[in-house]
């Protein structure tokens, strides 16, 4: 079995790997590490949670350890698509270069100007950046991109679905020819493949699962929710999601709640909390400060659930999440995937729970043709006893119930009438008294038609007039 030692790493690196207390590579960082350090393009495909950044962290900071860094000529480049992303990748360089004097910066959006420019006219070895805060910098005349040495795009998949792909040809072609690129992705698009033919030098191809696969460490399940009207929907989910965090059974330790929506995030997080639950929403629309100090809660067990939109789906490397709850079925297919990667990571094993309505089986089609799988499905818990509000099985009792009411309302009444004597019909009914004309403000009576309708035998002259020729 490979280890570490064998892939001729430097030894400052060799040893902060060792302090983390990492021995053996993961499949991906023991096929494409021993590329990159070779200056090789490399072209990474594997799902998730399998250790992509240290797979381009630990020789990029053995080939950088040689050489300084000039004032705002960045050495090397690491594109990410999300905030939480690149810190992430931050975290692992701060982790693995502790025992060396490269210097870094990270560029992301929610900080200051001011400050990120003060970093890079000192001159950095790492730049990790968004996209488009790595063009705000350039088009403000304050980075220059033409020292690059090694450049990295990681979770080249999600650039594309965020719409970043223009934006990464054009960072592409600031950088030198002679560069060094590793490129990695969970899954090919036929535009993402069309990007590494062109901007790529006969890259190794290092594969080492199935394009989007899920991890064999991670139980996956989907639970039908049925609602009785359109607008009970939401509710009926949140009644389901409690009821399986409160099942002994599942053993839910924290979790992830992902919505497709922003606002769905904020309602789910404060229905949460309504239930007395640790829960904080978390979305691309909360200042930065607010979103890295709600993640180090999460990641320190200060919060128990992460209500996420799919900004967090990429962005996160927290290994002991139990739990990945797809509150919403995703639209894109692919989203499943990084989605239930953020549970059952570094070989642990984790939960995937999907609540799916009736409208969202077109979705859940095409994720099972993704993985090439079908999801087993679950019984909701408390199934037999009290149904989520808004399902059908509650309607059903209620309509069950008002269904007793009116048939005991009817006994009532038939028993009722059967007490009573039945009225004689050859009885003649009463003649009805003659009420009194009720007199108008004129003190005329009204019940008459003696009286003048409209106008009477008056006619207006203008209505007598002669039509003019």
């Amino acid at each position: 079995m490979t280890k570490f030692t064998d892939l001729k790493l430097d030894q400052k690196v060799l040893q902060a790997v060792e302090e983390a207390g990492y021995e053996t590579p993961t499949p991906i960082q023991a096929q494409a590490i021993p590329f990159a350090l070779e200056g090789r393009d490399v072209l990474g495909i594997a799902q998730t949670g399998t250790g992509k950044t240290a797979s381009f962290t630990l020789p990029m900071i053995t080939h950088l350890s040689k050489g300084r860094a000039r004032a705002r000529m960045p050495r090397s480049l690491v594109l990410a698509p999300t905030r939480e992303l690149a810190a992430q990748v931050a975290e692992n360089f701060e982790t693995y270069a502790k025992h060396t004097r490269l210097s870094m910066a990270l560029l992301i959006g929610g900080v200051s100007f001011k400050d990120q420019d003060r970093l890079i006219d000192r001159g950095v070895d790492v730049l990790i950046a968004t996209p488009g805060r790595l063009l705000d910098h350039f088009e403000r005349g304050k980075l220059m991109l033409t020292g690059v040495q090694i450049m990295v795009v990681d979770e080249a998949d999600r650039m594309l679905d965020m719409g970043f792909i223009p934006d990464i040809e054009r960072i592409f072609k600031l950088t030198p020819f002679t560069r060094q690129t590793l490129f990695f992705s969970a899954t090919m698009a036929p535009e993402i493949t069309r990007i590494t033919q062109e901007f790529l030098h006969n890259p190794e191809r290092v594969e080492v699962a199935r394009q989007a696969t899920t991890s064999d460490t991670i139980k996956q399940a989907v639970c039908m929710i049925s609602a009785s009207r359109k607008d009970r929907a939401s509710q009926a989910k949140r009644d389901a999601l409690r009821a399986i965090i409160a099942d002994p059974a599942q053993n839910v330790q924290n979790g992830i709640v992902f919505c497709n929506r922003k606002i769905d995030v904020d309602i789910v997080a404060k229905s949460m909390k309504k239930h007395k639950l640790n829960a904080s929403p978390i979305h691309g629309d909360l200042d930065q400060s607010v979103r890295t100090r709600t993640l180090n809660g999460f990641r320190d067990g200060d919060i128990q659930f992460l209500i996420a939109s799919d900004v967090a789906a990429r962005g996160l490397d927290i290994p002991n999440v139990s739990h990945v709850f797809n509150f919403d079925v995703p639209i894109h297919s692919e989203d499943y995937v990084h989605r239930v990667g953020r549970t059952g990571r570094a070989g642990r094993e984790g939960t995937a729970i999907t609540l799916c309505l009736p409208a969202d089986d077109k979705y859940l089609a095409a994720i099972e043709s993704l993985v090439k799988q079908t999801i087993p499905r679950m019984e909701l818990p408390g199934v037999a006893g009290k149904a989520p509000r808004g399902s059908k099985t509650t309607t059903a009792k209620k309509d069950a119930s008002v269904g007793d009411t009116v048939a005991t309302a009817k006994d009532s009444k038939s028993e009722s009438t059967a007490a009573a004597p039945k009225p004689d019909k050859t009885q003649k009914k009463p003649a009805k008294s003659a009420s009194k004309p009720r007199e108008n403000s004129a003190g005329k009576k009204r019940g008459n038609n003696t009286g003048v309708v409209g106008m009477g035998d008056h006619m207006p002259a203008f209505l007598q007039r002669g039509m003019s020729s």
